[in-house]
């Protein structure tokens, strides 16, 4: 029997949770889901642009789950991206973290300490 996943937590939800290409690609509609902590994974790096070690604490993680996450939410955005499929951020194992919010996260603010 498998270890159960350990909850991630999350400052926020996204604001948009479903992207769509402008237009169909000639092999028809495809839907690609990212998780939400794939989508906070890439949140953390990406837009705040934190360290694994800072991100993987905020999210309660070990570094090397961080990088899995997201090295998985970055594939998952590069073939939606590619093949023109819809984006659908959604679902996963998270809780949003007490005291988050998009204008107050004193954790996001102070760039991951504690």
């Amino acid at each position: 029997m498998p270890r159960p996943k350990k909850t991630r937590k999350v400052c926020w939800p996204p604001v948009a949770d479903t992207f769509v290409p402008n237009t169909v690609p000639p092999w028809g509609k495809g839907e690609a889901i990212l998780p939400i902590e794939g989508f906070e994974a890439i949140r953390l790096a990406d837009f705040e642009g934190l360290d694994h070690e800072t991100a993987a604490q905020i999210m309660n993680v070990s570094r090397q789950t961080f990088g899995r996450i997201l090295s998985q939410a970055r594939a998952i955005v590069a073939d939606a991206i590619v093949m023109g499929k819809i984006l659908r951020i959604q679902g996963g194992n998270f809780v949003i973290s007490p005291g988050c919010g998009r204008r107050h996260c004193h954790r996001c603010r102070r760039r991951g300490k504690p």
